[in-house]
């Protein structure tokens, strides 16, 4: 069966940016967002939801991405932030900073999701599923879990315990285990209920 192909645009003749987050599940590590400018007339036979791809072809289209886009931008909101105003709000504030690094303004964000607040200056629409709909939030899907991915992979190396290279901060039962043999890291989200009551800390 083919791939089904996704839009290339939600508003036609408008310069239009795609935006999505990774890691806002996670018990550890930043979320990171992008927004993502492509041509009006952008198509890729594999690019869909990042989720649904392989590493190894993420990182294609991520190469084929940061060449082909006409601008992105990636941020991301660490731990202190997610644990201050909570993992929604960080998410938004994530993807406000993506969009500010844009070198190119947008006319009309797509957002992926349901909720959003709102950028000053620029309207927005928020798809749900919106990454497997759109091109454009796909491409920041990509880009967002690929950045996500390489920070936690670094993270590992200073503590391997947790197996991050491999659950990128997700709540994995080995992950849970690590947490309550080893305790929490700098990293761990402290809003967050890390272990369930079956493998409390006490």
């Amino acid at each position: 069966m083919d791939q089904v192909l996704l839009k290339s645009y939600y508003k036609k003749d408008a310069i239009e940016a795609g935006c999505d987050e990774a890691g806002r599940g996670c018990l550890a590590g930043p979320v990171f967002a992008a927004a993502v400018i492509l041509p009006s007339n952008f198509t890729h036979s594999m690019l869909t939801d990042s989720k649904q791809l392989s590493n190894d072809k993420r990182l294609a289209l991520r190469k084929t991405i940061e060449q082909e886009a006409i601008a992105i931008g990636v941020a991301m909101c660490d731990v202190e932030v997610i644990d201050a105003v909570n993992i929604l709000n960080a998410s938004m504030k994530a993807m406000h900073q993506a969009i500010k690094k844009l070198p190119v303004k947008p006319d009309y964000l797509i957002i992926d999701g349901n909720r959003f607040l709102p950028y000053p200056g620029i309207g927005h629409t928020c798809v749900v599923k919106g990454d497997s709909k759109f091109f454009s939030i796909a491409a920041a899907s990509i880009l967002a879990k690929t950045y996500r991915d390489e920070y936690m992979r670094d993270l590992h190396n200073q503590f391997p315990y947790y197996n991050w290279d491999k659950n990128k901060g997700y709540p994995t039962r080995q992950h849970r285990l690590a947490i309550r043999n080893y305790g929490i890291t700098p990293f761990h989200r402290k809003s967050f209920r890390l272990l369930p009551k079956q493998l409390s800390l006490f």
